[in-house]
Parts: C-alpha cells; structure tokens; sequence
C-alpha cells in the first residue's frame, strides 16, 4: 500500500542522511511523548478532582459526567487542528504545523494548572477550563500528523511501519509519565493538598513542551518527502507557464492564452488545495479510515479514564494502587507498538491492524468480568491483555494511515482520519461509559459498546484490504 517511496533525496551524503533520519524520529516521538502527556493528564484529573473543583452542583456521577463531557470537548475540536494544520502543512511544510501545535499546547496545559477554582471566581472558571481544553484538542488534531509524518517521510525504504512507531509510542509514554506524575503528586501532598493545589503541578510541566517547540524550530529539518514534492509542483508550474508564453506568437492568440493560463491558474489552485483533493475525491477512504480506528482509541481511553473512575468511584479501589496498575500495564506498549509495527514491514499492516481489532472485540467481556471482580491482579490482567491487542493494531496505524494517501494530500488526509475516530471512539467514550453504567447499572453494556466499535472496525478494514488488493 505504499504510495510514495520513502528515500532521502540523492543530493544528501549517506552519514547526513541517516543523522537527519535520526534527528526527525527521535524530534517525533518527543512531540509526540510531550503533546500527549500534556493531553493525557487532563483526563487523569477529570476522573479524580475536576468535577468536584469545577463542576460542584449535583451528585458526584454528575459532576464526573460533566467533567468527562469537557474531556470530550477536547476532541471534538481535534478534527479542527487536523484539518487546519493538515491543509497548511500540506501546503506549507510539516515541521511548522508542528512547532504551532506544540506551541499551542504548551499554553493551554499551562493555563489549566494556574486556573482558579469554581469557588475563586464561580461560572468562569468552568467555562474557560473548556475553553483551554478545546486548545488542548486542536493542538493535538495538529500534532499526530506532523509527528508522524516528520517520522514516516524520513524513514529508508521498507521501513516506514518501524519509524511511524516511534510517534506512537509517544502514547504510552504520555500515559506512564502523567501517571508518574499524578503518583508523585499524592504520594508527597496530603488528600486535602492534593486536591487544592497538588493536582495542578502535573499541568505545570507543559511548559517543557515550548523548550521542545524552540528546538524542532531551530534544529530539525523539512521532510525529503515535502521536500521533493515541492520540488515537483514547482517544475510543473514552470513548464505550464512555458507553455503558456509559447502561445502568445500573436495580439490575439496571446489574449486567448492569458484566459487560458488564468483558467490553469485557478485549475492548480484547486488541485493544490489538499483539503478541497480530500473532500472531493477521498472522503471515503478518510471516513474508512476513521472507522477503523475507532475502536482502538474508545478502548484506550476506557481503560485510562473510565476505568479509572470505575474503579475508584463504583467498586471502592484505591486511587493510587489503581493508578499503578495503569501505569504498568501502559510500559508494556513500549515494547509491544514496535514489535507489532516492525512485523507489518514484513508481512503487511493490514494483516496486524485487523488481529488487534479481532482481539479486542474477543476480550471485551472477559475484560470486564475480571475488572470486575475488584481485585488489583484480576484488574491487572483484564487490562493487561487488552493493552496488548491494542498495541498490536497500534503499532503498524501511522504508516497505514500515511500510506493511504499521496504527499501532497497525506497531511489533511490521515489526520483527519484520525481525528474522526478521535472523536467517534475516544473522546465520547467515558462519558458513554458513565452513563452507561448508570443507565443500565452493569459494565456489560461497556462491553457490547466496544464490540459494536469492533465490528465497525473489521468492516472498514475488509473494504481497505479489498481496495488494496484491486491496486
């Protein structure tokens, strides 16, 4: 499924390209780490101190449902960051959609850690804690896209799933670093401590994400892919025009010549637009893309917030032995997401994409049979399996995604692909499972929520393979 080779340009020594390769990956997965961590310690603190600091009205289920509603919000406005920073990164080049991206989160994480309470300053306080959180979610819409486009697009031939797994791994490594931190926080403040001012130092460390911002600006290169891309669009512009002043022997067939350049004018800039190419002749593979993933992300957040809430709140666990358990089961990923990545370079992404989705839909029930059960071993294991099948569909998603669309339209297209499942899955998916719980009082129903995402996701992988093989 590899539209586009994966080489540097030849104009490059070998030790500059593997430096410059190096450079790229490791810029990548440290956006990636620092981008989510930033993202993921929201949805930490809205499953243990937001609804009560933020959202007091109500009984506790409402208030952790409305502070689960603005972890929501975030991604919504994911697909908007996706779709701005992808048109403009198609256009204008990955690396500065992903220095904004960075940016932009960096302030919002920030804003959220000094952010006074609903008892400091009443209604404001909520609205403008969804206000920092819809920055949140369009700053990371515009990150996953230029992370791992600045790794795929730099990685050597038959290689891409290896490299696009290092910004995946910037998952796992935000979850186990805002867990750390969470874990630090409590185990050094008192309850009453943790909840008036501990909770917040965890947002503080977004200000190491501008430090990360400054560097990829000043030190990291654009891709060889845009590079060449760019390349090619200029020479196509310079021939048309060529051909254009060719025209013009005579007054007359000159006239005739400037409609038809202004005509090709407005032709190109309808075929330069990625978002336009997308939405005219690829929205379906965006929407078959965003299918596929969906489950994948709903899944993941359930298990590092949902749960989290679940557990604590309904069966009664400790926070931090909980948290734990998160955090250990989330270090296994980091072992996982490669392996699974490096074997789709050899027999195929779809083969390993389509497994975990399969894996997933098979361990819902017994997943939350064991987490049921109350006990930290039986938790451990329910969540450690299914970390595991999403780790394998994890893995090989980044090149799969780039590899659906050409450069000059990859930016918009695999991001907003990924946003919608974004949205679809993760981002409604512990609100959903809130108030599914409380609805239907049993964590089956969860379950049935999972496998129906499951069966979306097989469906949509089926006609993505079928499409493969026509090609």
């Amino acid at each position: 499924m590899d539209t586009a080779p994966s080489a540097l340009p030849s104009t490059s020594t070998p030790a500059q390209d593997a430096r410059n390769r190096r450079k790229g990956a490791t810029a990548a997965a440290l956006a990636s780490a620092v981008e989510w961590y930033d993202y993921f310690v929201f949805g930490i603190a809205a499953a243990l101190v937001l609804g009560d600091l933020y959202f007091p009205a109500g009984s506790p289920s409402a208030g952790v449902l409305a502070s689960f509603a603005t972890f929501a919000v975030g991604f919504l406005a994911r697909p908007f960051g996706g779709v701005i920073a992808g048109h403009l990164g198609d256009k204008r080049g990955r690396k500065p959609m992903l220095v904004l991206a960075l940016t932009l989160m960096g302030v919002a994480t920030t804003g959220i850690g000094l952010l006074p309470t609903y008892e400091t300053i009443g209604m404001a306080a909520p609205v403008l804690l969804v206000t920092l959180r819809v920055m949140q979610g369009i700053a990371v819409g515009a990150q996953w896209g230029g992370a791992m486009l600045l790794a795929t697009e730099y990685a050597p031939e038959g290689k891409r799933g290896i490299y696009g797994s290092f910004v995946q791994l910037g998952v796992p490594i935000g979850v186990v670093t805002a867990n750390s931190v969470f874990l630090l926080a409590g185990a050094f403040t008192s309850e009453s401590a943790f909840a008036a001012w501990g909770w917040r130092l965890p947002f503080l460390v977004g200000l190491l994400v501008l430090v990360l911002a400054w560097y990829i600006h000043k030190h990291v290169e654009e891709t060889p892919e845009f590079r060449a891309a760019e390349r090619a669009l200029a020479e196509k512009e310079k021939e048309e025009k060529g051909q254009a002043t060719e025209q013009g022997a005579d007054k007359e067939a000159g006239k005739e010549a400037g409609k038809g350049v202004g005509k090709r004018k407005g032709g190109d800039r309808a075929r330069n637009s990625p978002l336009r190419t997308i939405l005219r002749g690829h929205l379906g593979t965006v929407f078959l893309a965003g299918g596929s993933f969906a489950v994948n992300t709903a899944t993941f957040y359930i298990l590092i917030t949902g749960v989290l809430d679940y557990t604590t709140r309904e069966l009664d666990m400790n926070r931090g032995a909980v948290l734990t358990v998160s955090l250990c089961v989330s270090l296994t990923q980091l072992v996982l997401i490669p392996a699974s990545a490096a074997l789709s370079d050899r027999i195929g992404r779809i083969r390993i994409y389509g497994l975990g989705a399969a894996g997933i839909a098979l361990w819902a029930v017994p997943m939350f049979l064991l987490i049921d059960t109350g006990s930290l071993l039986w938790l451990a294991v329910g969540t450690f399996v299914a970390s595991c099948f999403l780790s394998i569909m994890y893995g090989p998603q980044a090149a799969l995604f780039a590899e659906l669309f050409t450069p000059e339209m990859r930016y918009t297209g695999a991001s907003l692909g990924y946003q919608i499942a974004a949205v679809l899955g993760g981002g409604l998916a512990p609100f959903v499972m809130v108030l599914l719980l409380e609805t239907t009082g049993t964590s089956m129903s969860v379950a049935a929520y999972i496998i129906g995402l499951a069966v979306i996701a097989l469906g949509s992988i089926k006609v993505l393979a079928d499409r493969a093989r026509s090609r």
